[in-house]
């Protein structure tokens, strides 16, 4: 038996659809009651019309339900966490091309991974893709996993002086992916096998890219600026400032936020107002067209569970 010391969990799971004609994001949280463990499962899909919507899907729906399924004894599970977690990616990434064999049409569909995994204060994470994993702690705001594309190589050129910033910056294939769950050998994957360490007062954040439209240093200013706040008000504040950009391009943002306390108060207030806050503060991302914000909160230690959703009709 793993000790684990008396830890709590403010979460919260949001979607906006952006700038975008359709959701190719999904993410999906379980903390129950009590337990003293929890995961959070997201996927950023990719093909656009070859139904990356479809791939994330798949992608959360395959690696949420084994994790369901092992959690019945957590200390078991926390065991065989490395292994479970790469299984379930390998497993979600044949679901995947299983299904552009039956469906021709959406041959090229894939989906990055990332998949944080809580035991009382200590943190395992899956990953493929460049879907972020963030953890904010004293101030500072620091990524965790490793970034499965072109970015990295790009910036090491730039940061070497090899090559002027502006060709970094505006390099044609600095967000390709060099690892993504498509069907075929998953190039590389992001799984330690040792535990990070979590400590009072930490915010674990699990994203899609859409949320780096915001720089690091905006993220974590507005996060230390809302640090006594529960995990939907801080939501509502990312999409916020995302709103604020008004960027054309803004991709699909999803996102998980994760405080870890001692408190077990924390939370307990009631959330559909906070929720409200994050759906009015993205409406305009998708003002003159279809689609919808989703929030979800669960406490892990109030039996508070919430689903919001709010849809926008074209405008006349």
């Amino acid at each position: 038996m793993h000790p684990t010391p008396d830890i709590y969990y403010d979460v919260t799971a949001a979607l906006s659809l952006g700038q975008r004609d359709q959701q190719e994001d999904a993410v999906v949280s379980d903390f129950p009651v009590g337990a003293g463990m929890g995961f959070a499962v997201l996927a950023d899909g990719m093909g656009g019309h070859a139904a990356g919507d479809v791939a994330s899907k798949i992608v959360v729906t395959e690696v949420f339900s084994e994790l369901k399924m092992q959690a019945g004894d957590p200390a078991v599970l926390e065991d065989r966490i490395a292994t479970i977690l790469r299984d379930a990616a390998i497993s979600a990434n044949d679901c995947v091309r299983l299904h552009s064999q039956t469906n021709p049409e959406t041959a090229g569909m894939g989906a990055t991974l990332v998949a944080p995994v809580l035991f009382g204060n200590r943190l395992y994470w899956i990953s493929v893709g460049d879907s972020p994993l963030y953890l904010f702690r004293r101030g500072v705001l620091s990524r965790l996993n490793e970034d499965h594309s072109m970015t990295t190589q790009i910036d090491y050129l730039v940061n070497s002086g090899m090559v002027e910033a502006d060709w970094g910056d505006n390099h044609p294939d600095r967000n390709c992916l060099t690892s993504v769950l498509i069907g075929d050998d998953i190039a590389r994957i992001d799984c330690p096998v040792r535990p990070l360490e979590l400590h009072e007062g930490d915010i674990v954040i699990v994203a899609s890219d859409g949320l780096q439209f915001l720089e690091e240093e905006e993220i974590a200013e507005l996060i230390e600026s809302n640090l006594n706040r529960t995990s939907t008000e801080i939501s509502a504040e990312l999409m916020r400032s995302l709103a604020e950009l008004n960027d054309p391009d803004q991709d699909n943002v999803s996102l998980c936020v994760i405080r870890v306390t001692s408190d077990p108060l924390l939370g307990r207030q009631p959330v559909p107002h906070a929720a409200a806050a994050i759906a009015e503060s993205t409406a305009r991302q998708v003002r003159g067209k279809s689609g919808g914000i989703t929030v979800m909160a669960r406490r892990s230690n109030s039996k508070k569970v919430m689903t919001y959703r709010l849809s926008m009709e074209k405008s006349a």
